[in-house]
């Protein structure tokens, strides 16, 4: 993973050195160097872009602020007068537009959500009663700003009770507010640190993306090669039983959330697939996984197999086996891949898993939902690509439809997704939010289209986008983006196609594309050296004729 160090600028009505502190020197990845705002003067350095913390362009930034300073009718109740409810709601409206301003300079933006100390309790019975109890009105204004929130695609609002939860009684302490104006006990920051971290790592990227379970003894109780299916530990009345259901349920929650399932298990393949169809108690049937190796090979060497079948990188894999040698064989062959401490204790199997901060995604798209479905029919593709004779007999018999359409709000949460997530098919890698993203589209010097890939196995979404920057006499391709899901289908010239055909109707004379080289992207260079005479290079930039027509391959169908 990139070791560049992120800015985080925190802005707060309390004293958030010692979160600072624990923010810059925390070890996990992304690296975040804290830039504190003074506090107290909340409004003042939302209201102002030329405020010193805004300066150098910092990349997130994180507001956490108690109700009664930023909501003056909140603080009035804290008096114990009344107030209506919506006067209360109308100034969290107005609080909100403060954040909507800051969102416009800064790329992610963090809201912990407003919490009360916990020894605050003057109301008793009635303090979930409307208009009256505190907690009643916290929490309707913590909804409130979250549904304000959702309109602004780069601000994100944060579970503060989880924080405190973990923390216990050592979330707040009376005597740290009164000798250094700190709310929070420091396991509140650390709490606080893992799960910001976690976000915007995701942000950036590099949620993981697989999941690589074993069989026996972690998805069910008992060896299914000795005991059989019929009497393994699943299910039923017996309390591991139970908790390997829950383990199950846990991660089919997950794979519905986009995150893919696959198996690396040392038995007899018919053996396990039979445990896997027929046990009534199973909750993870065998279209739940997009790929399994069940062999007596090396488990190592089958989760680098089933990484190359999904075309996903060992950063992106999460492997879960109870046995300590398998863990360590992994973790020594595979250092990028995540391999946690297991607990021994099956019933700790679920809690174990939904404690796992590495799957953070800042949005969930279609695509997400039926991911597992798309490598499902990835791997129909790729068995009728070793029945067939020849690789253009392949590419006829796809059937494939490439659907061109503009950047418009339905589809720019799953553009924005494709833009900072995509490294190996993209030209210039560089990372948007959903804001600048539509932003730079509107521009009347810019183009940018996604392309919408379906074949006759199935719709593999919006996997494409290819984007212009108009100049004088010539058209600069800014954005050449194709999911490794769909690469090597010729679908690559179909995009280029695209961006030609409309070069030519501008009249313009030249196009060229500026390869901006990183770690992972050399297929977008090999693709565009591919295409000489067409196209010549000159140091990072492919020069070519924008007046020459780019042919559409005859196996694609293009739909405007």
């Amino acid at each position: 993973m990139a070791k560049q160090q992120h800015t985080c600028v925190l802005v707060s009505d309390f004293n958030l050195q010692n979160f600072a502190g624990y923010v810059t020197n925390d070890p996990e990845f992304p690296p975040i160097k804290a830039i504190v705002a003074p506090f107290g003067q909340t409004g003042s350095t939302l209201l102002h872009k030329d405020a010193p913390c805004w300066q150098n362009s910092p990349d997130a930034a994180v507001i956490w602020t108690q109700p009664q300073s930023v909501i003056s009718a909140y603080k009035t109740l804290l008096s114990y007068e009344q107030v209506p409810l919506q006067t209360v709601l109308n100034q969290v409206d107005e609080y909100c537009s403060l954040l909507a301003n800051i969102s416009k300079w800064v790329k992610y933006v963090f809201v912990p959500s407003w919490v009360l100390p916990s020894y605050r309790s003057v109301f008793g019975v009635l303090d979930m009663k409307t208009e009256i109890g505190l907690t009643n009105t916290l929490m309707r204004m913590n909804l409130r700003l979250a549904e304000n929130i959702e309109k602004a695609s780069n601000i994100y609002v944060l579970n503060t009770h989880k924080w405190i939860e973990q923390a216990g009684n050592q979330a707040f302490s009376p005597k740290l507010w009164y000798l250094g104006k700190i709310v929070f006990g420091n396991e509140v920051f650390k709490s606080a640190v893992r799960d910001i971290k976690a976000a915007f790592s995701g942000l950036l990227g590099y949620a993981r993306k697989l999941i690589v379970l074993d069989l026996d003894d972690t998805l069910w109780g008992g060896i299914v090669g000795d005991v059989g299916w019929e009497n393994l530990v699943l299910g039923g009345h017996h309390h591991l039983g139970e908790a390997y259901v829950d383990f199950q349920q846990a991660l089919k929650s997950i794979k519905n959330r986009g995150i893919l399932l696959a198996l690396a298990s040392k038995n007899e393949e018919q053996v396990a697939l039979e445990a896997i169809g027929k046990h009534p108690e199973m909750v993870l049937k065998l279209e739940d996984f997009a790929g399994w190796r069940i062999n007596w090979l090396d488990k190592a060497q089958n989760i680098v197999d089933l990484m190359t079948e999904l075309n996903l990188g060992p950063q992106s894999t999460v492997f879960i086996d109870d046995n300590p040698a398998e863990r360590e064989r992994v973790k020594e062959s595979l250092p990028e891949v995540l391999v946690p401490d297991w607990p021994e204790d099956p019933l700790f199997y679920p809690s174990a898993l939904l404690s796992l901060r590495c799957f953070e995604i800042p949005s969930l798209s279609q695509e997400d939902l039926v991911r597992t479905t798309l490598y499902l029919s990835e791997n129909k593709r790729q068995t009728l690509k070793k029945a067939v004779g020849s690789l253009d007999e392949w590419l006829t018999r796809l059937g494939i439809r490439v659907q061109i359409e503009e950047l418009h709000p339905a589809n720019l949460q799953r553009a924005g997704q494709l833009l900072n997530k995509t490294n190996q098919m993209n030209l210039s890698t560089r990372r948007l939010s959903e804001a600048e993203l539509m932003a730079w589209a509107e521009d009347k010097h810019h183009r940018l289209w996604t392309l919408r890939v379906s074949d006759k196995f199935g719709d593999a979404g919006l996997t494409g986008i290819v984007s212009l920057e108009i100049q004088d006499q010539s058209v600069q391709i800014v954005d050449f983006i194709l999911s490794c899901r769909v690469m090597g289908r010729k679908i690559e010239e179909a995009m280029l196609a695209t961006a030609i055909h409309h070069a030519r109707e501008l009249g313009v004379e030249g196009v060229y594309a500026r390869y901006i080289p990183t770690p992972k992207n050399k297929p977008c260079l090999d693709f565009f050296k591919s295409l000489a005479p067409r196209f010549q290079q000159q140091g990072e930039s492919f020069i070519g004729d924008g007046k020459m027509p780019f042919p559409v391959p005859k196996h694609i169908e293009l739909v405007y």
